[in-house]
């Protein structure tokens, strides 16, 4: 990671001053329909692997539920969100050195590059787990050169009055893509698991050449000095927190989740105090790599926090429906558990309606009136969608289901893109690949913590009642009560992620064999009671109000955050466009919107926006 020092001292603030090529109307077409392939790309990747995962385990040979084969699929889910989050802020920086578009195309090269190896993996078993999980790791890196510069090259490319539009068509793709993914890897992983990753290749080769040829350098470029302590800080403590995070879902001991376990509060507080440390680099050294004196900009800062929140609070949302979907609606209506991964997809289209009606709207109206209206007004939406869905019933009226979904949808495109062309408005033209990386990170960290937070409360209602709902029905089934209790003593994340992943439990539990070679308890059923365990409406109708009772507790935190999102959208102020001079993104008696004293003495740049801020 590098970092700039603009107007500041000596040659590493000196700016790179030479002009960019002047460019026609089209080109911003250009940019927009390339960086949006990008985006598009991306998210069709997260969300094909997403619901491929029990092909891809079957396809390598192992057994996704098996115990200690549980962090090969954490990591498969995970580890591409952790690599991206981390590293967007590096990319941005380097984009604002080296040139945007040169990062970007690197990234199409590279994801590229790793979904061919993905398609290619010669192992099974723990070996291609590992494989899988490597090359996962380095389709990250390119998501992240991908991520951190498309914003700023959309932003270098399109007017002030334009950017609205442009970004919401760009956010727009990539809703579309997870959503379009879930469907797309349904119907490939029938048809081969490897396929799953063969559909990026020729997307990717595309994209790159492309890319290569037509993109081209329109924004500023600055000179920057390495800030290898604000690197080594910053990347090791958000490395160490997100893998915590991934841990602590996992069951330690005798509890169900790994919160308490000593491995997993180091990594979450030695994470932590890394972070800190890295704060107090930042104010120190004569480069920052991360410009803390963009958060004295009052439409970035509080921009930059209503993004993290939203993405904590409707970040595990597409886990969530998942879950609801395999785990219990589509099996009580007639549904095989092999065949709702793919109709998980289907239902949940209306989510991604709402969002392709909203985001190109709001964006292009944010353009005119500025975010402020629509990002609280989006993130209230959001809210209202959450609460209702807190109302429904676990075997719900799929019409009512699908009006709360498109409720949702509306109101998330209504936040993202003003939120996003807000944000990258504020920013100075020179540090906007910065501003991209950090927005980017806020938001994939978020998405990492909001599936924690997801899952554990889900886990942490599951576990109120769950073991006590289980073990009466195995033993109303002719399950033996000893046995019955074993099984329902197993953690529940067990079962959350046999239903996330179309997997029957009821199944997997039964069919292990008895202490010294006995015959398992399915095996000692009456046939007609192990149809019924195993059946399509046994497993559903058990989780179903242990399942509604952790939803409610998710829900209403979600509900909450989003509520406080909007609050914090309130404060961006009106319309502001750095360099303007308008409206009252602006701070108060020389202040941030935060508190955070402006220095001009220390750096020279923050003297013309002080004075854009002064009331």
């Amino acid at each position: 990671m590098v970092s700039t020092q603009v107007g500041g001292r000596g040659d590493a603030g000196r700016r790179d001053r030479r002009a960019a090529p002047e460019r026609p109307d089209r080109y911003k077409w250009t940019a927009l329909s390339n960086t949006t392939l990008g985006v598009f790309m991306a998210s069709l990747d997260s969300s094909i692997v997403l619901i491929s995962l029990p092909a891809i385990f079957r396809g390598i040979g192992l057994d996704p539920l098996k115990p200690s084969n549980v962090g090969y699929l954490l990591w498969m889910l995970m580890g591409y969100l952790v690599v991206t989050a981390v590293l967007v802020v590096t990319f941005g920086r380097l984009g604002d050195v080296f040139g945007r578009v040169r990062m970007y195309n690197a990234g199409f090269a590279v994801f590229s590059v790793a979904s061919l190896a993905l398609s290619l993996c010669p192992w099974s078993g723990s070996k291609g787990a590992l494989w899988l999980i490597i090359w996962r790791v380095v389709q990250g890196i390119g998501g992240a050169l991908l991520t951190a510069n498309s914003a700023a090259i959309l932003t270098d490319a399109f007017p002030a009055s334009e950017r609205g539009l442009a970004v919401g068509i760009s956010v727009v793709a990539g809703m579309a893509g997870s959503f379009i993914g879930l469907i797309v890897g349904g119907l490939l992983a029938d048809v081969a698991w490897r396929a799953v990753f063969w559909i990026n290749v020729p997307i990717g080769v595309f994209g790159t050449v492309w890319a290569y040829l037509k993109l081209r350098e329109t924004g500023v470029r600055t000179r920057a000095k390495i800030d290898w302590w604000g690197n080594l800080t910053f990347g090791a403590g958000l490395i160490m927190v997100l893998i915590g995070l991934t841990y602590g879902l996992l069951p330690h001991g005798h509890s169900n989740m790994g919160w308490t376990g000593p491995w997993v509060l180091f990594e979450l507080l030695g994470g932590a105090a890394l972070l800190i440390v890295f704060c107090l680099i930042e104010q120190r050294v004569e480069s920052p790599m991360f410009r803390l004196d963009l958060f004295r900009i009052r439409a970035f800062a509080a921009g930059n926090i209503a993004g993290l929140l939203a993405a904590i609070g409707r970040g595990g949302l597409q886990f969530v429906l998942i879950i609801w979907l395999q785990g219990i609606w589509l099996p009580l209506h007639g549904y095989s558990f092999e065949r709702t991964p793919l109709w998980a997809g289907i239902y949940m289209l209306p989510l991604t309606g709402g969002f392709l009606l909203a985001g190109p709207v709001a964006g292009w109206l944010s353009d005119r009136y500025g975010a402020r209206l629509f990002t609280v007004g989006g993130m209230l939406v959001t809210a209202a969608s959450f609460g209702l869905l807190m109302t429904l019933p676990a075997n719900f009226s799929f019409l009512a289901f699908a009006l709360l979904l498109l409720l949702n949808g509306i109101g998330t495109g209504m936040f993202s893109a003003p939120n996003m062309a807000g944000i990258m408005n504020a920013a100075p033209p020179e540090q906007r690949g910065a501003a991209s990386g950090m927005r980017a990170t806020f938001q994939n960290t978020g998405m990492v913590l909001s599936i924690g937070v997801f899952f554990s409360l889900m886990i942490v209602g599951l576990s109120s009642t769950l073991p006590q709902t289980m073990s009466a029905g195995l033993r109303a089934n002719g399950v033996p009560a000893a046995n019955a209790q074993q099984i329902a003593n197993r953690p529940p994340v067990g079962s959350l992620f046999a239903a996330f992943l179309g997997y029957n439990p009821m199944q997997k539990l039964l069919e292990a064999p008895g202490k010294g070679g006995t015959p398992s308890v399915l095996a000692q059923l009456p046939k007609d009671k192990a149809a019924t365990l195993t059946g399509t409406r046994f497993f559903p109708n058990l989780i179903s109000n242990p399942f509604k009772h952790g939803l409610v507790i998710a829900f209403s935190a979600s509900l909450l955050l989003c509520l406080v999102a909007a609050w914090a959208s309130w404060l961006r102020g009106s319309k502001y466009v750095h360099g303007d001079g308008a409206g009252d993104g602006r701070s108060d008696e020389g202040t941030g919107p935060f508190g955070v004293p402006l220095d001009p003495v220390a750096d020279p740049d923050a003297a013309p926006v002080m004075e854009e801020w002064m009331a």
